[in-house]
Parts: C-alpha cells; sequence; structure tokens
C-alpha cells in the first residue's frame, strides 16, 4: 500500500542559497499524495529558521534543530525522530529533485524496503565541473567491490527499517555514511531497490581544493567501511600491502596522469584528477594510522 504519508529529510549546514534550489524543486513533485519536509539544521542557524518561516512556497516544511552533534549522520537521525510519515525520503541542502523524483521512489519502494535512484551532473554544473566525477548514469546502481550502495541525496526507505536497521553511524563524518547504512540493510536481510528514473541533480565541488579535500574524506572513510564490514564479508586488505600500493598511485597520478600534460597524452580532467589524488592520499594517511596503532590490516 501506498504511504498515507513521506517526510523528505533534509540535513543543512550553511545551506543558504542552495537550499532555496532544492525547496523550490520539491514544491514542484508531480507526486499527488501527501508529503512533509523536515530541515535538520545542523548548525542551530536562527537566520534560517526565520527564512523558513517567511517562505511563500505551497510546502510543508518544519525545522528542527540538530546542532548538538556534527555530522551529516546525526541531522538525519535527529530528522528521523521528527518524521511522522511511513516513508522516509532523502536529499541534500545542495542538490535539486527533478520533478518526477519523489513518485518514483514511492512507487519503486512497494517491491523493496529501501530504495535509491541515480543522479544528474549536468543540471547544476558547468560543463567543465560536470567532467570532475566519474560517476554511473542514473540507470545503473552505484556498486562496490562488496555490496551495492544509494547515494544519501537521493535515498528513501520505509519507517520501519529503522526498527531493524537502526540509525546513520556518527562515525562516518567525511562521507561513506549512505554505503554504511546501505550495506547494513542488506546484511540484516533487507532488500535495497535501484530506481532509474528517481533521479536528482547532484552539485559537484567546484575548486581543485574542494575537489581533493572531497576525495581525501572519502578515501579515509573506504578505510573505516571496509573494517567496519570485514566481519561480514567486505575486503579488507591488508595496510602492509595496501600503504606502498596508494604510494605508487599517487605518484603515477602526479606524473604519467597529470592534467597539465599535453592534451595528445589524454589526461583527466583537473578537478577529477584532483578527487582521485585525494582519495589515494586519504586512504594511505588512514592505513599508516592504523599501522601507528599496531593494526597490519
Amino acid at each position: 500500500m501506498p504511504p498515507s504519508l513521506v517526510s523528505v529529510i533534509i540535513p543543512v549546514y550553511d545551506g543558504m542559497p542552495q537550499l532555496d534550489v532544492q525547496l523550490e524543486a520539491l514544491a514542484n513533485q508531480d507526486y499527488d499524495g501527501e508529503f512533509e519536509v523536515i530541515v535538520s539544521d545542523n548548525g542551530a542557524n536562527g537566520d534560517l529558521r526565520r527564512h523558513l518561516d517567511e517562505l511563500g512556497l505551497k510546502l510543508d516544511v518544519r525545522w528542527v534543530d540538530s546542532s548538538g552533534k556534527r555530522g551529516v549522520s546525526n541531522a538525519r537521525n535527529i530528522g528521523i525522530d521528527a518524521a511522522r510519515g511511513q516513508f522516509l525520503a532523502f536529499t541534500d541542502h545542495d542538490d535539486a529533485v527533478h520533478p518526477n523524483w519523489l513518485s518514483a521512489l514511492v512507487r519503486a519502494a512497494e517491491d523493496f524496503d529501501a530504495v535509491g535512484g541515480g543522479v544528474d551532473v549536468r543540471t547544476l554544473n558547468s560543463d567543465e565541473v560536470a567532467t570532475w566525477r566519474s560517476l554511473p548514469p542514473p540507470e545503473k546502481r552505484f556498486e562496490t567491490p562488496y555490496l551495492p550502495y544509494a547515494c544519501g541525496n537521493n535515498f528513501g526507505m520505509w519507517s520501519r527499517v529503522v526498527d531493524e536497521v537502526g540509525y546513520f553511524d556518527g562515525q562516518f563524518l567525511g562521507g561513506g555514511e549512505d554505503v554504511d547504512y546501505s550495506w547494513r540493510i542488506q546484511e540484516a536481510g533487507l532488500t535495497l531497490g535501484h530506481v532509474p528514473d528517481a533521479v536528482v541533480a547532484y552539485r559537484l565541488r567546484t575548486t581543485l581544493r574542494a575537489s581533493f579535500v572531497q576525495g581525501m574524506r572519502y578515501g579515509w572513510t573506504s578505510v573505516e567501511l571496509a573494517r567496519k564490514h570485514s566481519v561480514h564479508g567486505s575486503p579488507d586488505p591488508s595496510a602492509l600491502l595496501q600503504v606502498p600500493a596508494h604510494v605508487a598511485t599517487i605518484l603515477y597520478f602526479a606524473t604519467v596522469r597529470n592534467p597539465w600534460l599535453p592534451r595528445a597524452l589524454n589526461p583527466p580532467p583537473r578537478g577529477l584528477w584532483a578527487h582521485l589524488i585525494g582519495q589515494q592520499y586519504g586512504a594511505l594517511r588512514m592505513r599508516l594510522q592504523l599501522l601507528a596503532r599496531g593494526h597490519k590490516r
């Protein structure tokens, strides 16, 4: 049965003015059921609360304070506690859902415990920046060497899933909390579906530094993810083997794949290059810390 109410949860930290773009997109949804929007304010910004009160959009919007603990996981968890709907949908404040996003998620969820969709990098980014991430097209799900996952900016689940799986893990501060939650859903024996026509326009980082820092955080959390889920079968390579591999890969990207090489050598886009080196550097730092603590894995 379709839900009588859907709760759309948006974690926000310093989210203006991008949040207005997302709220406008939600106001233009073709979903014919009832839904509420919960803005979970991780920065406790009084201006944001006043701004929401003054919005003229035809949306049922509620502000909740999630500033007690920093991080997107806590913001989502506070949003979950505030939600009144039987179905919970998650997106991010700096993105923009496509008009049929919510109807596609809810329709597909009739066959799954949780669902995720694809991302569009063209709508909100310049032609150059759109090449700075290598992401699957919307018709393909997000794969890993272990289990597939749904992106946190395009994810939905029945509220009962929280009773079985629990909340988002607050230890993942630099990303990866969506991968962790997706894996936990599947490890619990629940189903995670992919919805090709539920698409979110994804706003990418627009500077080399920001792309590098995001990649570094992803690399760091990829090691944390592997270690946490190794008991369930996730590959967790030895740090002793991975450290030289990370160093070699960084040197390879810094020389052979440097984007400032002649175009005839087909170097990667600058932002993608920075993101990939960041991933290797973040994973390297994490594995070196593990070795320093005496962990060889």
